[in-house]
């Protein structure tokens, strides 16, 4: 990797808590970009406090997404502080984002229009629950709201059992990227045309954008898909199955996998019944094929399975818990976990290499309001 990060110079001041703005600042502060959080003075981002677990005296969900920036308290209620905030943006910011309730940032001085009003380059960013217009915009939000608003728990777990929520906040996440890559779009504009931009995301935007196949599948034969637990409502077999120690999804996207699979498991004869002969038959025969498979899967170890599948070039991987996840050499390998310069937290990396290498975690995640001084300390 290069000696300069790619967002190196850019100075960031992000007035986001919970989970989807401090991810978008942690992105952003991962590929370079100095990034100031302001926080509040009467405990800071809540998620600070979101245990259990708890790392140095601060909950790890804090901890896994606020690193790499600085951190400087300030009291919206107090006008001396906001005109202070006010005029770090102005002057230093070349990105503003926050997560305000739709009007607050106006009422604080510290909306779009405003800020661009008198610094034309600033590219800004507002994160919101529900959108920026519209009949809910000014509703509050968060991600299992959302989940279920936008359809995503209608097509999560089984039929027959109660309504399930993914296990890990993809709402949140993928509005902060959204709004990473907003904000990176904004940039390059500005690199071309020297004006900024207002750019709005939305946790529902997000939900929604990610039932995209779902939405076209449903516009186009206006069937509402079946919640399938592991399975997929336009590929079979593509599950996980039980084997006789742990579960193996296997995944055969297309019918020349299928005829791989069969013939891996003892069975070529599969690929030439009807019922199997295409991905439409599998479909309308779905339980009768997995029940087959998952009667010979049952049998053996997943390695077993593993081995024999992984020969016969047909896509697997066992569920693994996170403990397994993080030993595996594979995670390992691509230096995907990451020590905080002291050496004291192990955190996972940016998903993205440039140059080959993964960018570095620069500074830990702060303490509450580490920065204040070295921030604002020449304006008092």
């Amino acid at each position: 990797m290069s000696d300069e990060l790619p967002l190196k110079g850019v100075t960031v001041v992000e007035l986001g808590d919970s989970a989807a703005a401090p991810f978008c600042g942690q992105i952003l502060g991962d590929l370079g970009a100095e990034i100031i959080k302001i926080e509040r003075p009467d405990g800071g981002d809540p998620s600070r406090h979101w245990g259990p677990a708890f790392w140095h005296g601060t909950a790890a969900t804090f901890q896994s997404i606020n690193r790499n920036k600085r951190s400087a308290v300030v009291d919206l209620k107090d006008a001396a502080a906001r005109a202070r905030l006010r005029r770090l943006i102005l002057e230093r910011a070349d990105v503003f984002f926050h997560n305000l309730r739709p009007g607050t940032a106006e009422d604080y001085g510290l909306g779009g229009e405003q800020l661009l009003g008198e610094n034309p380059r600033l590219v800004y960013c507002a994160l919101g629950a529900f959108g920026h217009k519209g009949p809910l915009s000014k509703l509050p939000g968060y991600d299992p709201l959302m989940q279920a608003f936008a359809g995503i728990m209608s097509v999560t777990g089984e039929d027959d059992r109660p309504p399930v929520r993914v296990g890990v906040p993809v709402i949140d996440f993928g509005t902060g990227l959204w709004c990473a890559i907003g904000i990176l779009a904004a940039l390059n504009r500005r690199h071309a045309t020297g004006a900024g931009a207002i750019v709005d995301a939305s946790l529902y935007e997000t939900g929604i954008a990610w039932m995209s196949v779902v939405a076209a599948g449903f516009n186009a034969a206006g069937d509402k898909p079946p919640r399938l637990g592991t399975g997929a409502p336009f590929t079979v077999p593509y599950r996980a199955f039980e084997t006789a120690d742990g579960y193996l999804v296997v995944g055969c996207a297309n019918d020349r996998l299928f005829v791989k699979l069969a013939e891996a498991l003892g069975h070529p004869e599969w690929a030439r019944d009807a019922r199997f002969a295409d991905n439409m038959a599998r479909i309308a025969n779905r339980e009768t094929v997995d029940g087959m498979i998952g009667d010979i899967l049952i049998t053996k170890p997943r390695r077993h399975w593993q081995d024999i599948l992984e020969a016969a070039g047909v896509p697997n991987a066992p569920l693994q818990d996170i403990a397994e996840v993080l030993a595996h050499p594979q995670t390992k390998a691509l230096d995907m976990v990451q020590q905080t310069p002291e050496g004291d937290m192990d955190l996972v990396s940016l998903p993205l290499s440039f140059d080959r290498a993964r960018p570095p975690i620069r500074r830990r995640p702060p303490a509450l309001g580490a920065h204040t001084d070295e921030i604002f300390g020449d304006e008092d």
